[in-house]
């Protein structure tokens, strides 16, 4: 036991270090993990679409204030709240580290009505009943505490995922409807465990917002390991309870599940149609040129991505619209979720890693063997690196935002 918890101890060191080189005095440019061939479509995303990705990343920002310094009614924090003068908060949740380490808030945002191309019935030329309800309903799921955490959460063993309504559903009674099947499922145990940990809290929340609010489309935020919480909330929301306005956008995802599971939420979500267009998805999964994450938990451990991918090619800080690109279906070779990570210069190995001979070109010879020109510091923080730099709550965000153009507490073309 302890032997096996020396190396989580160098690695949380190893985030204190970066914290240090992540600083605008030692900035720098960033080599991109993927080499030269990952590069942006010519056209990119629309400069509306764009707005409204950049202002979700500064919604789910907020995130990290929740557990550390508050989120208050009416939406109140020393970070980025002022910024969103039409949300209301709805609670916040916390449940540590001992139970999922899940963390995030639900508000409702009075503010302008969403657009038709958001929401999931206009992608089908279905005519909305009520366009004047306004405003929409946010949850949104913060990272992991630390790097430990994140390192043992992906080191956990799949689970049998099996989509049925719990016993506070229907009175638990399973489903007859195909489409509510997920065959040969599988789900990472951890990702799994902070949803029906958060659940408690949320889906109860969301009933009552829902019925008040029933037009309001219901928008599912989460970074890192809440994107991958995000997913199975929005998964249960939208095949079980059968809310049919549910947007996702997640940032640095990591991989969820199984090949069955990519299949189930590829359908779930209409994302197997790759004839349709890319802005009007009701799934969006953002992903970075320098950023791992959403390449783990490996493939030979039986983990795949899912489609709904958009891929940020640009590796500082800030993108701009054409430096997004839509990728198409689950292994988009031009986008992260098409790399295969044998062929990455860098690999991960945990608990049974073969100790190798320290040498120059290796950085924690035997616990992680990166190469220490891929900079270990770039890989952590490109992790953080969506629009902006996310995971600090103090005034004005992480310090190396402040330089950065400010935006505009509205949206073009925003849904929210």
């Amino acid at each position: 036991m302890l032997s096996s918890a020396v190396p989580l101890l160098h690695l949380l060191a190893l985030g204190f270090a970066a914290l240090v080189f992540a600083s605008p005095i030692f900035g720098h440019q960033y080599q991109s993990v993927l080499g030269d061939g990952a590069s942006a479509s010519s056209s990119g995303i629309s400069a509306g679409f764009f707005a409204s990705l950049e202002r979700l990343s500064r919604l789910v920002d907020i995130t990290y204030c929740v557990g550390t310094t508050g989120v208050r009614w009416p939406f109140s924090c020393i970070s980025r709240c002022s910024e969103f003068p039409s949300l209301e908060l709805v609670t916040t949740w916390n449940t540590g580290v001992l139970l999922g380490d899940s963390c995030g808030y639900v508000a409702i945002d009075h503010g302008t009505p969403p657009i038709a191309a958001e929401l999931p019935s206009a992608a089908h030329g279905e005519e909305q009943s009520d366009t004047k309800s306004g405003g929409a309903i946010i949850v949104a799921f913060r990272g992991t505490y630390s790097i430990t955490n994140t390192v043992m959460d992906l080191g956990t063993v799949p689970q049998k995922y099996v989509p049925y309504p719990p016993e506070d559903h229907e009175g638990g009674v399973l489903p007859d409807e195909p489409e509510k099947a997920c065959t040969n499922c599988t789900v990472h145990m951890g990702f799994l465990l902070s949803w029906q940990t958060a659940r408690r809290t949320v889906l109860p929340e969301l009933k009552r917002l829902h019925e008040q609010y029933p037009n309001h489309p219901i928008h599912v935020i989460g970074h890192s390991l809440g994107g991958a919480v995000g997913a199975l909330a929005a998964l249960e929301m939208k095949a079980i309870l059968g809310w049919e306005h549910i947007i996702v956008t997640t940032f640095g995802e990591p991989r969820v599940g199984n090949a069955g599971l990519v299949k189930y939420l590829d359908r779930v979500f209409g994302l197997q149609d790759e004839e349709n267009e890319p802005e009007r998805r009701t799934y969006r999964r953002i992903t970075h040129v320098d950023d791992p994450v959403p390449l783990l938990p490996l493939s030979e451990w039986g983990y795949r991505s899912h489609a709904g991918e958009f891929f940020i090619s640009k590796a500082e800080l800030s993108p701009t619209p054409s430096d997004i690109r839509p990728c198409i279906g689950d292994n988009d070779s031009n986008c992260i979720a098409g790399v295969d990570e044998n062929e990455l210069d860098w690999a991960v190995r945990l608990g049974s890693a073969k100790r190798s001979s320290p040498d120059a070109d290796s950085l924690l010879s035997g616990i992680w063997p990166i190469p220490a020109r891929l900079k270990l510091w770039e890989l952590l923080f490109a992790h953080r690196d969506y629009f902006w730099r996310l995971g600090l709550c103090i005034p004005g965000g992480d310090p190396i935002n402040w330089d950065k153009e400010r935006r505009p507490a509205f949206a073009i073309n925003d849904e929210l």
